[in-house]
């Protein structure tokens, strides 16, 4: 804790906690309900990545687990079905954004447990 934070009595846990929750809150509240050229369906199911036909479901599963194997021909695909390049972007960062959503609150859990007291 710095010098400053302790004169100002902030509390550093207290700031923590608001960028655990909030931040990250706020990011997904915009890329899931804000304006987008992508349905919020499509934004809403990229995010879970869940209830997407083809060739999006093989797109948006390798951006989720296997980000280094997304080639041209997934995007190509994917504009083949009539995406523009916006709501392919969009639907990516989804994609993105959800996987990383999930292992965050993944760990928190595991330090959770990790540190509770019994």
């Amino acid at each position: 804790m710095t010098e400053q934070t302790a004169s100002s009595g902030i509390d550093p846990n207290s700031v923590r906690k608001v960028i655990q929750v909030k931040a990250p809150q706020a990011v997904v509240a915009r890329i899931l309900e804000g304006d987008g050229k992508a349905s919020p369906a499509q934004r809403r199911a990229a995010f879970n990545n869940t209830g997407l036909g083809e060739p999006l479901s093989t797109l948006i599963d390798k951006v989720a687990r296997h980000a280094n194997r997304v080639t041209d021909d997934d995007i190509d695909g994917a504009r083949a079905s009539g995406l523009s390049e916006d709501q392919i972007f969009e639907i990516v960062v989804c994609a993105a954004i959800g996987q990383a959503t999930r292992q965050y609150d993944t760990a928190l859990a595991a330090l959770e447990g990790a540190t509770r007291k019994e």
